[in-house]
């Protein structure tokens, strides 16, 4: 009996070593796992770093929407037509009606007929400058003299007018002198002319020869060519 006893003992020494080395190798496992976690982490790190690129790439193709290729030259293409296409053209002779009135005021040493141009084109034009003008005389024709006086550029809406003054000398002479027949007006920076009935006095004084009598003030300026 005391052998088996002393066998039951060894036996049970035996089992309890086993069972410490098992509960050894368990926790030299856990610990292993532990350096996993940063690993099991890393996922979430890699989802995170994913966030970041589709945050980015969102971020990046909002700014080629707004102003890369096809946003930037949209923009361009706009802004260009704003300063060229909605920049006002100048006004053609087909879109002007052109019509000479007399405006001689009382007192006046000179004669002065107003020709106006009012837009018909349908769309807003400009005009600067001075005018062509020619007189039709009996002695062939006349060309006006500039007066030198400088011009402000006119916009004009579909409907608005603007006008401009040929002054000329009263033939008062007491002579037949030069006999005036017609008006010829090129509106500037054209090279179609309009013809038209000349609306001031019916003769020009004889001259010299010395140089036209007749002057042509500038866009705007009915009344006061001379």
């Amino acid at each position: 009996m005391r052998i088996n006893k002393m066998t039951i003992a060894a036996l049970a020494v035996v089992a309890g070593l086993s069972l410490t080395a098992c509960q050894s190798g368990d926790g030299a496992t856990s610990r292993s796992d532990s350096p996993a976690a940063p690993a099991s982490s890393s996922p979430s790190d890699a989802s995170g770093s994913d966030a970041s690129a589709q945050s980015a790439a969102k971020g990046s193709a909002g700014k080629d929407s707004g102003g890369k290729d096809s946003g930037g030259k949209q923009g361009t293409t706009a802004g260009t037509g704003s300063g060229t296409n909605g920049g006002v053209g100048k006004c053609r002779t087909d879109e002007l009606e052109v019509k000479a009135m007399s405006n001689t005021v009382d007192g006046d040493p000179d004669g002065t007929v107003a020709v106006e141009f009012t837009n018909g084109g349908g769309r807003a034009c400009a005009l600067s400058g001075y005018a062509g003008v020619d007189l039709k005389t009996s002695a062939g024709s006349l060309s006006a003299k500039r007066t030198g006086e400088q011009s402000s550029r006119v916009v004009l809406k579909d409907g608005e007018s603007v006008a401009f003054g040929i002054t000329y000398p009263v033939n008062d002479s007491g002579g037949s002198g030069v006999r005036i027949t017609g008006l010829v007006v090129t509106p500037p920076d054209e090279t179609k002319s309009v013809s038209l009935a000349w609306p001031g006095a019916a003769t020009l004084p004889v001259t010299d020869g010395s140089g036209s009598p007749v002057k042509v003030g500038p866009i705007g300026s009915a009344g006061q060519g001379g």
